[in-house]
């Protein structure tokens, strides 16, 4: 998959040049139906999404809510207003790893756990819940019980690894999923008004900080692969965009994140997950309406020789950023090496662009605003369903 045409005139355009390689691959991504909701942002724009509980709403890595206080906890909800509601929050995210786990029914997964997880983490909460929703072919094809079998042995195995039971789920089978089956994850957090976190970047001068595993080439073009058509060989051919799960690292991040929230150490965060470093750097700031400058030479790496696209959009999983204030990296630094998790500080916000360099040149110089909330939306053609004629019996009678 590769930047289509009208998308790459408004690249163009905007940029007054053409994009080097790497910003073409993160527009690419970032652009995406995956991370941009290109044709479902304006449908589910449609639904409320506020009202007195709600916290934080959509945008951000998972939903917010605030419990009713003990007073008002038997109150109807329709009867309650914002006096009613205290400070513990519940968070509820949920994610889709559908064609991973088509190519990598296991890994593909597991590591839809492991990122809704991360989305749980990224908001101050700690994760208490999984749910899942699953959808596949019918039930008497052997590969739609191979996928069955895989996936559900993914969830369960990573669930189980970090310690966060799963509560409730379902599953259907339909000859409609054949070839492309639906998993869906959700998982539900706790936190309170203290210890809440978003991915709103704040202050020009604060640093970025990654804190997890080292970045590695697995998961590579995850985005744009999660927004493809499947091909006949997309298990073989697909297979390197399928990322690798470490869940006793995830564990220990959980436990990291929640040591560094309890010091009030994370300004702001956000999980590594679709288009890697590039996508939650350059969000966590564009939210904030601000920039960055980003090293890439900084990251901590396990494989050598990587290049500036590759520590750019790998999804190499267990992975969180944050912004820090200059005076508490060290104190970040030193809670990640206690729970045996890589750290670096791999630049800092400003007000200016989101820039990267690698090796002495700038490969990045875009503005933070259009590459991750740019993309034009969908709008697609709709049809008024019709009437169903129905037999209703006579009122009169």
């Amino acid at each position: 998959m590769s930047l289509s045409e009208p998308d790459h005139e408004l690249v163009v355009a905007e940029l007054g040049r053409e994009p080097t390689a790497a910003e073409a691959a993160l527009f690419e991504n970032l652009w995406s139906e995956h991370c941009a909701y290109r044709s479902s942002r304006p449908l589910l724009s449609a639904f409320d999404s506020e009202g007195d509980q709600v916290v934080v709403g959509p945008g951000d890595d998972a939903a917010v809510l605030a419990l009713p206080t003990p007073e008002a906890a038997d109150a109807p909800a329709g009867e309650r207003d914002a006096d009613d509601y205290g400070d513990t929050y519940v968070t509820f995210g949920i994610e889709s790893h559908n064609h991973p786990s088509y190519v990598d029914p296991f890994d593909g997964a597991a590591t839809g756990v492991g990122g809704i997880v991360r989305d749980t983490m990224s908001m101050g909460a700690y994760p208490i819940a999984l749910l899942d929703s699953l959808y596949f072919g019918d039930f008497g094809s052997e590969e739609s019980r191979y996928l069955f079998e895989g996936v559900v042995e993914g969830i369960s195995h990573y669930g189980n690894c970090i310690g966060v039971p799963t509560v409730g789920g379902s599953v259907a089978f339909h000859d409609g999923y054949e070839g492309n089956p639906l998993v869906n994850v959700a998982c539900v957090g706790v936190t309170d008004a203290d210890r809440l976190v978003t991915a709103t970047a704040e202050e020009p001068g604060n640093k970025l900080v990654l804190v997890g595993n080292a970045t590695g080439r697995d998961g590579l073009g995850g985005a744009s692969f999660a927004s493809e058509d499947l091909g006949e060989d997309a298990e073989t051919e697909d297979r390197p965009a399928v990322q690798v799960g470490d869940p006793y690292a995830e564990k220990r991040l959980i436990e990291c994140n929640e040591a560094l929230i309890d010091e009030g150490l994370v300004v702001a965060a956000r999980d590594l997950g679709a288009a890697g470093l590039g996508g939650a750097s350059s969000e966590l700031v564009a939210k904030g309406g601000l920039g960055a400058t980003i090293d890439l030479e900084a990251v901590h790496q396990r494989e050598p020789n990587m290049n500036a696209l590759e520590i750019l959009l790998a999804e190499s999983q267990e992975r969180m950023c944050y912004e820090v204030a200059p005076d508490d990296v060290d104190r970040v630094r030193a809670l990640a090496e206690r729970f045996d998790l890589g750290c670096s500080v791999i630049g800092e916000v400003t007000d200016g662009d989101y820039v990267c360099t690698f090796d002495g040149e700038t490969v990045v110089d875009v503005d933070a605003e259009f590459l991750a909330d740019g993309a034009p939306m969908n709008d697609l053609p709709s049809t008024e369903p019709a009437e169903p004629e129905r037999d209703l019996p006579d009122p009169d009678l």
